[in-house]
């Protein structure tokens, strides 16, 4: 929740303009409500993705100071929030006139420093740094990108920020010979080796090659690994993630070197994006898919990895899940029971570097590996909670005491990810149509009654909206899936057979 930040730092006040008695109003009373109006009316999505982070640090002579932890984000607010924002905060505190936005560090600057505008400074390595912007309400504004508007922009003789045009850092830890392998990862671990071993004259078979897992499975390792394979075998790479590929075009449309970033990414043999699920932004996404086109058309390997599918990137434009559709789709699953306790004896292995004494019988192994079934990074933190627990009770690990030094690392599994996909074949498969008929705008009764079950258990079985489950039909009205939805409702309570066979139904897709 957006709250203002409770330190050693001197109260600020702002008077209300206008009001008889003029009368302080505390800053967090201010502040909820401008979160509140914030949240409705740019999305639970959106104001999660780009405002959970922002703090109020004060209002002092009528502006208010705003802060967020990293230069991206204030760059993005301010290219695309900010006439929005200031139109809140005048609006809902007519005392306030200006809005600064300033990045938070560990030694917070006084209010007086942070109401200067903008100054680009320099260390003495050269890392340029920013502090905060002033922005006045109802002062002209200049539009960085499609989409949004930016409020009074830096200088254009902005510096270059090499940052802006690099990849992210690599970790050396992360290559092939570190990675586990098991039977979840095995496709995508080939697929992987094949992309990053292959000649500069060898025909691209997989492009892209997008890889898709919950957290914690390995598909960070393994680009990375493709990454390290790629440059050792002296081919140009730039490994970035969404994150940083936003930061990098909107610092370069800022700045005014927009052509040399487009230069610079498609001049490489071999791109690889992490995390593009969080690739936001119209103009941002259509650069993004400039850039797919551009390097696939040229014979360019691209590497994508996501937390879900391309179809169900609802955030991304067509185009873009079409064209990372195109390419091979390799699903990294579950890690099984094998592939944990191999993790494990690995990250065992590891810690008794650090410490010689640390051991761990192999039924505390097997017990850790059967209670924590979620990913990778649960079992390293299995592994740093028994090794603290080692060391600091000085007594030799067994199976209860594990039990009792994990115990907040073991949850209930968590119920099974439904696809709307998967409910379309399997309800096609057991009334004997095709995926085909149901998408289609047949009307015969072979069809409806299973297109109407499908959409049913699209709502029950998913998270998506009736609009949403709608496109996933055929582009269909939500109307006409919230007439589906209730029509199977009111059948399953009175037609027996029917409730039997969309319950049988619901458990095929859970199990």
């Amino acid at each position: 929740m957006l709250k203002p930040m409770a330190d050693s730092r001197p109260a600020y006040d702002a008077k209300l303009s206008g009001a008889d008695d003029m009368k302080a109003v505390k800053p967090d009373d201010v502040w909820v409500r401008i979160s509140r109006r914030l949240r409705a009316e740019v999305g639970e999505d959106v104001y999660t993705s780009w405002f959970g982070r922002l703090e109020l640090d004060g209002i002092a002579d009528g502006v208010a100071h705003l802060s967020v932890p990293t230069k991206f984000l204030k760059s993005w607010i301010q290219s695309h929030y900010l006439d929005k924002m200031i139109g809140i905060l005048t609006s809902e505190a007519p005392g306030i006139r200006a809005v600064s936005i300033g990045v938070r560090t560990s030694s917070r600057n006084a209010v007086g420093r942070m109401a200067r505008p903008f100054e680009p400074t320099a260390d003495q390595a050269g890392n340029f740094s920013e502090r905060p912007v002033r922005f006045e309400a109802g002062a002209p504004s200049t539009s960085s990108t499609a989409g949004g508007a930016a409020g009074k922009l830096p200088p254009a003789r902005e510096p270059v920020d090499p940052e802006a045009l690099s990849g992210s850092p690599l970790d050396r830890r992360m290559n092939f010979e570190t990675f586990l392998l098991g039977r979840s990862n095995q496709l995508a671990y080939a697929a992987a080796q094949r992309i990053a071993a292959a000649g500069p004259d060898e025909p691209l078979i997989y492009n892209p090659l997008y890889i898709h897992a919950t957290v914690g499975l390995g598909k960070t390792h393994l680009l990375q690994a493709i990454a390290h394979a790629a440059t050792a075998a002296k081919r140009r790479v730039i490994y970035l993630t969404a994150e940083k590929f936003m930061y990098g075009f909107v610092f370069a449309l800022k700045a005014q070197t927009a052509l040399a970033f487009k230069e610079r990414l498609r001049a490489i043999d071999l791109l690889v994006i992490d995390d593009v699920q969080f690739l936001q932004g119209k103009s941002i996404q259509q650069e993004f898919c400039h850039t797919l086109n551009a390097l696939i058309d040229a014979g360019k390997q691209i590497v994508i990895a996501a937390d879900r599918p391309p179809a169900d990137l609802e955030a991304l434009e067509e185009r873009v899940r079409s064209r990372l559709a195109g390419g091979l789709c390799v699903e990294m699953g579950m890690l099984d029971e094998a592939l944990r306790i191999k993790i494990l004896e690995t990250r065992i292995a590891v810690a008794r570097g650090i410490n010689p004494d640390f051991h761990v019988p192999a039924p505390v192994v097997s017990y850790v590996a059967s209670v924590i079934q979620t990913n990778g990074r649960d079992l390293d933190g299995a592994v740093n909670r028994l090794m603290a627990h080692a060391s600091l009770t000085q007594a030799p690990l067994c199976v209860e005491t594990a039990e009792v030094a994990i115990r907040d690392l073991v949850r209930t599994r968590e119920p099974k990810r439904v696809k709307i996909e998967d409910i379309q074949k399997l309800v096609a498969t057991h009334y004997n149509v095709s995926r085909a008929d149901i998408l289609s705008s047949r009307r015969t009764a072979n069809v409806v009654r299973p297109r109407q079950i499908a959409m049913y258990l699209s709502k029950v079985l998913t998270l998506r909206s009736l609009p949403e489950i709608g496109r996933r039909f055929g582009g269909r009205d939500h109307t006409t899936v919230l007439h589906a939805v209730r029509k199977i409702e009111g059948l399953t309570g009175s037609d027996r057979v029917l409730s039997e066979e969309v319950e049988l139904l619901k458990r095929m897709l859970l199990d």
